[in-house]
């Protein structure tokens, strides 16, 4: 069954129509555009939602992957192979859904960072700059270093947790590890 876009979609996103023969047709500028057009509306923030134009389904995952593939594919990839790897082995896992929001308060956190970062470097000069650049890793170390142990912890303590409450749920049943 088709999953159907929401009834607010409409006034708040983009609308981007994919057609069978693999055309993007953007109804906001009544045009068609390529992917590296959406990849510019992802880089603008700009929400947008694709759609099948046949059955209305929600298409934009599987064009958002289509684009990281891209990417992936020519330059310089973010994603090592045992990254990819790890990712791969969550689908179908217990944790897996706790993964991509783990991947995603993460990816959150770098963005606020980066943000927060560019607002107090707006006014540097390119001398500042040069002496940032030379810091940079160990600043970054530092900061993202709290967050990773934090991280770390966070996702240890629910380990333990999904421990405790599978060893709960196996005694109830009169099971013993």
């Amino acid at each position: 069954m088709p999953t159907k876009k929401p009834a607010d979609t409409e006034s708040v996103q983009r609308i981007i129509k994919k057609y069978p023969n693999r055309r993007l047709y953007d109804t906001d500028t009544s045009t068609y555009i390529t992917l590296s057009e959406v990849k510019q509306l992802v880089m603008d923030s700009e929400p947008f939602v694709v759609l099948d134009a046949k059955t209305s389904e929600d298409l934009t995952r599987s064009i958002l992957l289509q684009i990281i593939l891209e990417e992936e594919a020519n330059g310089t990839p973010m994603f090592t192979a045992p990254v990819l790897s790890n990712i791969i082995r969550y689908y179908g896992h217990t944790m897996q859904g706790f993964m991509g929001g783990y991947l995603e308060k993460n990816l959150q956190t770098l963005v606020d960072l980066q943000a927060r970062l560019g607002e107090q470097s707006s006014a540097w000069t390119p001398e500042m700059w040069a002496q940032f650049m030379g810091l940079q890793a160990p600043i970054m170390k530092g900061l993202m270093g709290g967050h990773l142990e934090q991280s770390k912890n966070l996702f240890v303590q629910m380990q333990e947790q999904m421990q405790k409450q599978t060893e709960q749920m196996l005694g109830t049943f009169g099971i013993k590890r």
